[in-house]
C-alpha cells in the first residue's frame, strides 16, 4: 500500500494508518468518533440556527459562541470524516496537497478558537467588572472588529505552515501514524533539515494559544474576585453561574491539548497509539460538549432549543 522509498523523489501521496497498534479495534473505536462527530454537527448547527434567527440571543455572549460553533464545525469536519474513512473502508491515502490544506485548516481554526475563548473572556469581564459600559465597549461593531481579528489572526500566522511545509522534500517513508495530517507529524517525515518548521511552530504557540490561555487566566482572577465582592449572595450565584459554562469550555479546549504537549515532550514510554488518541481527543471533545454545556447551562438557549425542537 505504501509507495516505494526511493532516494531524492519527494512524496506527493500519503498513507495515514489511523491508530497504530490498534488496526484489528479500528471499528469499535469509529462508534466514538461517529458519536462525537454527529453530536458536534447536529448540536453546533442549532447552536448557530438558534442564534441566528433569534434576535434577543444578539448580544455579545451569544455571538461569540456563534462564532465558537462556527470553528466547531470547521475543526471536526476536517479531520473526523477523514478518520472514520480509514477506519471504515482503510481509505487513508492523502495527497500532499490535500495533507497541507488540512494541516492549515486544523491549526487556523485551532487558533481561532482559542482567540475566540479570550474575546468571551473579555466579554465575561466587562459584563461583570464593568457592566455600566457594557453595552459601549461590546457594541455589534466591535464584535464584528473582533471576529475579523480572529480570523486574520490565525490565518495570517498558520499561512507560512503551507510555505514550510511543501518547502520539505519527502523522500523517506510516506507513512503516516495518525489518522490527520499534523504540522510537526509530517515534518519529522522530511529528508531535510526542519529546524525552521519546528521554531516557527513553537513561536506560533507560544504567542497565540499560550499567551491567550495566560490573558484568560487573569481576565478570570479579576473576575472571581469582583464576583466574590459583591454584597448579595443572589448576584455571585448568577455570576458565577453564567462564567461556569465557559469556564467548562475552556478546560474542555485547553486541558486535552495540555495533557497532549505534556506526553509528546515527556513521555517518551508513553504507546505512539495513547498519543494519536490524546491528539484526537483535542479534535473530538470541544466541538461536542461546547453545545451541550452551553445548551444545559444557558436557560435563554436551553429554553429556544426545546421551543425550535417541539415546534
Amino acid at each position: 500500500m505504501a509507495t516505494p522509498n526511493h532516494t531524492g523523489t519527494s512524496h506527493s501521496l500519503f498513507i495515514l494508518l489511523g491508530i497504530p497498534g490498534l488496526e484489528d479495534q479500528h471499528t469499535w473505536i469509529s462508534l466514538p468518533f461517529f458519536i462525537s462527530y454527529l453530536v458536534a454537527v447536529l448540536g453546533n448547527s442549532l447552536l448557530v440556527f438558534i442564534i441566528i434567527t433569534e434576535r434577543s440571543l444578539h448580544e455579545p455572549m451569544y455571538l461569540f459562541l456563534c462564532m465558537l460553533a462556527v470553528a466547531d464545525l470547521i475543526l471536526s469536519t476536517t479531520t473526523v470524516p477523514k478518520a472514520l474513512a480509514i477506519f471504515w473502508f482503510q481509505a487513508g491515502e492523502i495527497s500532499l496537497d490535500g495533507c497541507v490544506t488540512q494541516i492549515f485548516f486544523i491549526h487556523a481554526t485551532f487558533i481561532a478558537e482559542s482567540g475566540i475563548l479570550l474575546a468571551m473572556a473579555f466579554d465575561r469581564y466587562v459584563a461583570i467588572c464593568d457592566p455600566l459600559h457594557y453595552s459601549t465597549v461590546l457594541s455589534h461593531t466591535v464584535i464584528i472588529k473582533v471576529g475579523l481579528a480572529v480570523v486574520l489572526r490565525s490565518f495570517s500566522v498558520i499561512l507560512p505552515d503551507v510555505f514550510l511545509v511543501k518547502r520539505l522534500p519527502f523522500c523517506r517513508s510516506n507513512v503516516l501514524p495518525h489518522t490527520y495530517c499534523e504540522h510537526m507529524a509530517v515534518a519529522k517525515f522530511a529528508c531535510a533539515d526542519i529546524r525552521v518548521n519546528v521554531w516557527y511552530g513553537l513561536s506560533v504557540l507560544l504567542s497565540t494559544v499560550v499567551l491567550d490561555a495566560l490573558l484568560i487566566l487573569v481576565s478570570y482572577t479579576l473576575i472571581l474576585n469582583a464576583v466574590f465582592r459583591l454584597p448579595s449572595r443572589g448576584a455571585r450565584q448568577k455570576a458565577l453561574g453564567t462564567c461556569g459554562s465557559h469556564l467548562g469550555v475552556i478546560s474542555m479546549f485547553y486541558l486535552p491539548g495540555i495533557f497532549t504537549i505534556i506526553t509528546q515532550r515527556f513521555g517518551q514510554h508513553v504507546p505512539l497509539h495513547t498519543h494519536i488518541l490524546l491528539a484526537n481527543v483535542c479534535m473530538l471533545a470541544p466541538p461536542m460538549l461546547n453545545p451541550i454545556i452551553y445548551g444545559v447551562k444557558t436557560r435563554q438557549i436551553r429554553e429556544r432549543v426545546v421551543s425550535t425542537l417541539s415546534s
